[in-house]
């Protein structure tokens, strides 16, 4: 399954539709106020389906990934001297490509689970995301807000 949205979707305050290849909206992400960042994720009939939090004091940036009331993953930027990296605890999905550029897969095992792409040549910045089909679409897209927003963290903490 193809998802789309335009410009940072994950900044405090901010509602973004995601649509499908056709235009159709299919979820919202809102960012949420609060002490350390918070994302809902939203499906079309208003209900929440993820809910991301970051996880404060900590040195580096950290999010953990609900679904439902179930905590599922933490997305953890790793230190590492002239790289970024960032891994998954919890379940066995690797990221692989440049998260920085947003230009990266998610992998389990060699069998692909999404990828997430930004379009350069558009007016504010445009991002494809391709779910594989038969994959868990709500918890893919969740780890993916979850990354973005680590890397906005890192980002804004510079």
């Amino acid at each position: 399954m193809k998802l789309y949205f335009k410009q940072k979707v994950f900044s405090l305050r901010q509602r973004t539709s995601i649509t499908d290849e056709y235009g159709n909206q299919v979820f919202n992400a809102v960012g949420e106020i609060s002490i350390g960042r918070r994302m809902h994720l939203y499906d079309n009939n208003n209900n929440e389906v993820a809910f991301i939090q970051q996880r404060l004091m900590r040195l580096l940036p950290r999010f953990s990934v609900y679904i439902g009331n179930t905590h599922v993953t933490d997305i953890v930027k790793e230190f590492k001297f002239f790289k970024n990296d960032y891994h998954l605890e919890g379940i066995d999905w690797k990221i692989n490509g440049s998260v920085m550029a947003h230009d990266y897969t998610i992998e389990s095992g060699g069998r692909y689970i999404a990828s997430i792409h930004k379009h350069w040549m558009t007016w504010g910045d445009s991002f494809e995301i391709d779910i594989n089909d038969g994959e868990d679409i709500v918890l893919a897209l969740a780890v993916i807000i979850a990354i973005d927003c680590v890397i906005d963290c890192s980002q804004s903490n510079n």
